[in-house]
């Protein structure tokens, strides 16, 4: 049975998630939209076993209880420091992912499994850096690549590969995604909680409960 194998660069996804819920349910709800963690793991990794799950992200957090979440459902966290990122002072998240993707790929290459990467970001497509070459890579050696971002913030090469192997986080977008019911710039806004997920609407593989 393969095994499934989750890159998580959670600022890519959760800005994004930021713009998809002003576009549909308005400028409000930009500061008070939420990831549904487990409904995005479990969106990710589609009941399959999963081997290694990591996610990548600046502190302080833009949610306080994000990291708490993701820690919950198993999932390996890597921290920054924001400013010192944008000092260009340590690593950047996204290349602790990919660090860990090729080291990954390294280790189990003789029993490849299924790359879930949760992201946009297609940086360094033409130099033969950046997360797609590296799926490009792994894909070439077997692994199963899926990628689950959202339309608005994904690079227009990335988007050519969720389009082939990917899963339109827009599709799932209530599912994943719920609005908390206060804000300080909206004490009265309303709370809108997830939707049940429907893996069945998954169109890439795994698609079911093996």
């Amino acid at each position: 049975m393969e095994k499934v194998f989750v890159y998580w660069d959670s600022s890519n996804i959760f800005i994004g998630a930021r713009a998809v819920a002003e576009e549909r349910e308005g400028v409000n709800t930009r500061h008070r939209i939420r990831i549904g963690f487990k409904a995005m793991m479990r969106l990710a990794h589609a009941d399959w076993p999963v081997e290694k799950a990591i996610a990548a992200g600046s502190v302080p957090p833009e949610i306080r209880a994000l990291w708490n979440s993701l820690s919950a459902e198993g999932v390996k966290i890597e921290l920054f420091d924001r400013g010192a990122i944008e000092r260009g002072e340590q690593q950047t998240p996204d290349r602790v992912l990919q660090l860990q993707m090729l080291r990954d790929f390294a280790d189990y290459n003789g029993d490849p499994g299924i790359v879930v990467l949760l992201t946009g970001d297609g940086q360094g497509f033409y130099d033969g850096a950046g997360f797609h070459a590296d799926l490009e890579r792994m894909h070439k050696r077997g692994w199963r690549v899926e990628v689950l971002s959202w339309a608005n913030s994904c690079n227009q090469h990335m988007r050519q590969w969720v389009e082939a192997h990917g899963v339109p986080l827009d599709d799932f977008y209530g599912a994943v995604t719920f609005l908390k019911p206060t804000s300080e710039d909206y004490p009265n806004a309303d709370v809108r909680y997830e939707e049940p997920l429907d893996l069945t609407l998954r169109r890439c593989v795994p698609l079911t409960t093996p």
